[in-house]
């Protein structure tokens, strides 16, 4: 895969983390999708997410990132939510993103996000990922 094949992917490269959308087997990008149709304001509150833990390796503000379980982690800036992983070679896959409503996180979503967490695992240890 070429440079330019590969940059699609790459949400953010810090020095601790680089961070990533997650694609599906035919080239689509849900989170990614969603961050496009954000406005510039919204677009930079959550590339300001990945900068902060990208470079630093953290976020200790539990109103900005959290725990979801299940190895699941929501960046969160106002009011979207983008759900991710933590992957070996220090890496973040961003899985998908949704407009919070409720003060829980929407089951359906979590499932989704699960999903892709799954699939993304076994494509790159196969190594058919990035094809």
């Amino acid at each position: 895969m070429g440079k330019e094949q590969l940059d699609q992917y790459i949400a953010f490269e810090g020095t601790e983390f680089l961070i990533e959308w997650y694609f599906d087997t035919k080239g689509k990008s849900d989170a990614l999708n969603y961050f496009e149709s954000l406005d510039e304001d919204e677009q930079l509150k959550l590339l300001y997410l990945f900068k902060l833990i990208g470079n630093s390796g953290q976020i200790k503000d539990k109103t900005k990132f959290r725990y979801e379980g299940d190895k699941i982690y929501a960046l969160k800036p106002q009011p979207h939510r983008f759900l991710c992983f933590f992957f070996k070679g220090q890496k973040i896959i961003v899985t998908n993103a949704f407009h919070k409503k409720t003060d829980k996180l929407p089951i359906n979503e979590k499932d989704r996000a699960l999903k892709s967490k799954e699939d993304y695992e076994l494509r790159a240890n196969r190594g058919d990922y990035y094809e």
